[in-house]
């Protein structure tokens, strides 16, 4: 197996206040968050976004493991809605000392190149500077950080930019070539 080089920007923000708007989309794009843990939908979001960008990590979780993480207090996944269809997501986790990071964010193929993005991306971190309001007993947030790699869309890293985040880390490492897996094997690829 072949091995590739992969850039992965590591980007933060450190005050509420970093955080730049975005315009929102035309149409009716909705964000609303799941709050009822479903390994089902939450396999989709990740498997539907990731698939074509090779996201594989989480390929492998069984439903229980994926029950456990979507359980842990403070986990949040918000997902954009397109007249009634998801459109992408975003998920934050919750770290120590009131950090939290943004783990997942993306939009399915088809929803791509159509400003619903940074729309998503700001809400999305919006939500990352207040999730202690809506977890009692957690430590205010303080910072907000995410990474991003070469293998992502074209247009992440300037995304993230635009909202406000500043790099903070740059790393590249061999990683092993693996095809796109796609949503589902024979998947049209956009």
């Amino acid at each position: 197996m072949s091995s590739v080089p992969v850039t992965t920007w590591s980007l933060e923000q450190t005050s509420p206040g970093d955080l730049l708007p975005a315009a929102a989309p035309e149409g009716d794009v909705r964000i609303v968050r799941a709050e009822v843990p479903s390994p089902e939908f939450s396999r989709f979001l990740y498997a539907s976004v990731g698939g074509d960008i090779r996201w594989t990590d989480r390929l492998g979780w069984t439903y229980a493991r994926w029950q456990e993480h979507l359980e842990r207090p403070g986990v949040e996944t918000w997902v954009a809605y397109d007249r009634g269809t998801p459109a992408g997501y975003v998920e934050l986790e919750p770290q120590d000392e009131g950090v939290v990071e943004i783990v997942y964010f993306g939009l399915l193929p088809a929803f791509r190149g159509r400003r619903i993005g940074g729309h998503l991306l700001a809400y999305g971190t919006a939500r990352a500077w207040d999730l202690a309001e809506r977890w009692p007993g957690r430590t205010p947030t303080k910072r907000v950080w995410l990474h991003t790699c070469s293998k992502d869309g074209e247009f992440a890293l300037d995304n993230y930019r635009r909202r406000g985040f500043a790099l903070f880390d740059t790393k590249v490492e061999l990683e092993p070539e693996v095809p796109a897996p796609g949503p589902w094997p024979g998947a049209h690829q956009a």
